[in-house]
This record gives structure tokens, C-alpha cells and sequence, in this order.
């Protein structure tokens, strides 16, 4: 597994419509091949939003990374500041503290 964080400042986006924008693009996220999850996060005391993302593995990562979704986050005006940070998983310590995402009915 990969895990990936992607942050960014909001500019002229309330959490409002951030959140509202968010729930739309979240079906396009949910069908990235590799992708095993994404957590959408918000820090509205500095107006900082982003996600958490686990791929399947490093070449997921890569191709989104590489890819138009990702081009499309960089290029928003929306989005102030992008910054992401890859990291490999910890698989063995990650399973004893339930780091992997569970199976949630009605999710993939």
C-alpha cells in the first residue's frame, strides 16, 4: 500500500461550498483504478483542506499523480499552495492498529 496527503489553502471557497464540490467530484475519485480509499479533510480555522488518500501501491500513485484529476487540483485557483507527501505503508504495525480502512456496507 501507498499512502498519499495532499493539502491546500482555500481561496475565496467557503467549507460550504467546498464540502458541496467535493461531494460531486467524489464518485469520479471513488472509480481512480488503484485507489483503495480517500479521505476528503478540512482545517477551517486556516481555511487548509485536502485529502488522505491509500493506493493499491506506488505506480497508482504515480499515475494520478502524473494524470489529469490531479492536474485539474494543481491548476484550480481555487487551491492555494498544493502540496503532496507520499509515503510507503507499514503494513505489519498498520494491521495491528487497524490502519486499514474497514469494509463499509454501501461503500466499494
Amino acid at each position: 500500500m501507498h499512502i498519499q496527503i495532499v493539502e491546500f489553502e482555500l481561496q475565496g471557497v467557503g467549507r460550504g461550498d467546498y464540502e458541496a464540490q467535493c461531494a460531486q467530484l467524489a464518485p469520479a475519485f471513488a472509480d481512480l483504478p488503484g485507489l483503495v480509499s480517500k479521505q476528503w479533510i478540512i482545517d477551517p480555522e486556516s481555511n487548509r483542506a485536502g485529502g488522505v488518500y491509500m493506493w493499491a501501491d506506488r505506480a497508482a500513485c504515480d499515475r494520478y499523480v502524473t494524470g489529469p484529476m490531479f492536474g485539474a487540483v494543481q491548476a484550480n485557483p481555487a487551491f492555494a499552495n498544493v502540496r503532496t507527501r507520499r509515503y510507503d505503508l507499514l503494513a505489519g504495525p498498520s494491521a495491528v492498529t487497524c490502519g486499514t480502512t474497514p469494509a463499509v456496507p454501501g461503500l466499494r
